[in-house]
């Protein structure tokens, strides 16, 4: 049995930032972080971008250079599983036989890849993106004559088609639904989208859906309802990812699309906390509950839990941000727009940089950027100090956006 501190399970973006803010707020006691990877806590955007594209080694991905936990005073254990939380007794079992005893216990457990029941899914060739391996894996298959059959026309599946195609691969995407990112674009911006991958010879097939992938010991073909075959040497599916909420259901807290975590990043449990793509929690600027899969939500929500564990009371409550690159665009979005009333461009669409800002009630509920970070950043700041704007002023290039802050 271990002596008390702070037990973090999840050693990825979430799990490390919570242990190196802890160190970095003056708490002495001892710290555990548990990942099942054999890796030290990394980032996972560069995996679908630059490891995947070969300019940058996996260790680029890396938070901190190796080692540096041990510099912290931190026991980072990797490649072994949390396999149960006992509440009464305040303790984590490990797979490898040990216990170890907390004080306060944060669970960054994240997410996993959603599978495809596929007929023909387990035939060599077929990946999943989510970790170090899974980039190597499908960097590997990137070679000369490759033929690369995406499944799904969500971020990672779009930057891995960006990527093979980039490599010279020919690409085809297959989506189930009319448009591409429906879970985050208007119909405009997936079009806009759809053009740039069309216009750089992607097969995109909207509408379209796998019914099985076909081979003799490794993947040669996807066919789709209808009966044309897709040739491939190589399918990566990208279908969203599942919360890893059966450790925190085990032991009898609060789960609803993640484990429910209040602004402060506790769970029903007071001594445990949660952060990062696992958690449903609530968001005041937004007027409801959510569950980001973000890199930056992963990162400053697990600082925020950091600092909550020990004693803080600022409430975690940040406009979401994502971000893509795809071939030479940029894409940002700020907010998650549900029922908005009026849209706003500012920029030109022909130009390849230009702002759409989705209005509610005289405000920004959300933007959507091709190219455009610094209006991004802007937009952003407006939304976080629920300024009420003028669209006029938005869609015109010479009024700064800065400005607007100051009215």
């Amino acid at each position: 049995m271990s002596d008390p501190g702070i037990v973090v399970v999840g050693a990825g973006q979430a799990g490390g930032w919570a242990a190196k803010t802890l160190r970095d707020e003056g708490f002495e006691g001892r710290i555990a972080v548990i990942g099942e990877e054999p890796y030290p806590p990394y980032e996972r955007p560069p995996l679908s971008k630059e490891v995947l594209l070969g300019r940058e080694p996996a260790e680029s991905s890396y938070l901190w250079p190796d080692g540096s936990f041990d510099g912290w005073g931190v026991e980072l254990r990797t490649g072994v599983a949390a396999t149960g939380i006992d509440r009464t007794a305040k303790t984590v079992s490990l797979g490898d036989g040990e216990t170890l005893a907390y004080d306060k216990l944060l669970i960054a457990t994240g997410g996993r890849v959603r599978k495809l029941p596929l007929e023909g899914a387990a035939l060599d060739g077929v990946h999943y993106l989510r970790g170090i391996d899974d980039s190597a894996a499908i960097r590997a298959d990137l070679g000369a004559g490759a033929r690369i059959v995406v499944i799904g026309g969500g971020w990672i599946g779009l930057e891995v088609a960006a990527a093979a195609r980039t490599l010279g691969a020919e690409v085809a995407v297959v989506e189930a639904l009319d448009m591409l990112c429906a879970r985050a674009l208007t119909p405009d911006m997936a079009a806009y989208l759809l053009d740039v991958h069309r216009g750089r010879g992607v097969d995109v097939r909207l509408g379209a859906a796998v019914e099985a992938l076909t081979g003799q010991g490794r993947v040669s073909g996807a066919r789709l309802a209808g009966g044309e075959t897709l040739a491939a040497t190589a399918v990566v599916i990208g279908i969203g990812i599942v919360p890893n909420v059966e450790l925190a259901r085990a032991a009898g807290i609060a789960v609803d699309n993640g484990i429910r975590v209040d602004a402060l990043c506790r769970t029903s449990d007071p001594d445990i906390f949660a952060a990062g793509d696992v958690t449903n929690h609530p968001n005041r600027l937004l007027g409801r509950n959510i569950r980001l899969e973000s890199w930056e939500n992963a990162q400053n929500q697990g600082i925020a839990a950091a600092r909550a564990m020990l004693g803080g009371e600022t409430p975690y409550c940040e406009i979401p941000w994502f971000w893509s690159d795809q071939y030479d665009v940029n894409i940002q979005l700020v907010g998650l727009p549900s029922a908005f009333d009026d849209t706003v461009t500012r920029g030109e669409r022909a130009q390849g940089s230009f702002v759409e800002f989705y209005m509610k009630d005289g405000r920004i509920d959300g933007a959507a950027a091709i190219n455009s970070p610094r209006d991004i950043r802007f937009a952003r700041r407006l939304m976080q100090a629920e300024k009420i704007v003028d669209p006029a002023a938005l869609a015109d290039p010479a009024v700064k956006l800065q400005a607007l802050l100051r009215g």
